[in-house]
């Protein structure tokens, strides 16, 4: 069985979404939850199905610790869902095509450095596109860059508020992203 371990900010639903996919597939399993947040929803997830976490300071982390910590683990995937780090380069070089990132826009538009939630919808709002979506990445160096996975769209309808469209936005997230995590760990 693979192990995964979910990086995430949030309130987890991503988090949620994966954990519960893999429990009716057994083909993985979350095996760690890290947040940057202490009150973060995803913690509560972790409690809840009693999954391990680690919740990181960015003032005090050891980047090596954390590695030592992660491989422990023996992850065949390192997902981000909603961590709003910028992922440094040890573990990078640690986990190299290990990594992966949602992001909540049809990349390249809308991507980089503060590009997330709600940010992203109303500059998609803004530009009044046609349409939205998700993109699954892999990570690399540079915010929302790596090599694209898989992407999926939806409608921006007239009269869409940045509420409306995430809306829309989680449920491709919810159904694809477990999805592409298989596939991937079927390689």
């Amino acid at each position: 069985m693979h192990s995964i371990i979910i990086f995430a900010s949030g309130r987890g639903s991503n988090a949620a979404a994966i954990i519960d996919y893999f429990k009716t597939n057994g083909k993985a399993k979350v095996a760690l939850i890290i947040t940057n947040k202490a009150d973060a929803g995803v913690v509560a997830i972790a409690e809840r199905e009693h999954i391990p976490f680690v919740i990181v300071n960015r003032n005090t982390i050891s980047e090596v610790l954390l590695v030592e910590q992660i491989r422990e683990y023996k992850p065949s995937l390192l997902v981000l869902a909603g961590f709003l780090w910028k992922i440094p380069g040890s573990l990078l070089q640690a986990f190299p095509g290990q990594i992966i990132n949602i992001h909540p826009a049809l990349l390249p538009l809308y991507g980089g450095k503060g590009m997330y939630g709600h940010n992203v919808h109303n500059a998609v709002l803004q530009a009044k596109d046609a349409e939205s979506g998700i993109t699954i990445h892999y990570v690399n160096e540079v915010y929302d860059s790596g090599n694209i996975i898989l992407q999926a769209r939806c409608p921006v309808h007239q009269g869409d508020t940045a509420d409306t469209l995430a809306a829309r936005i989680h449920k491709l997230e919810h159904y694809y992203y477990p999805r592409a995590i298989k596939f991937l760990l079927d390689q």
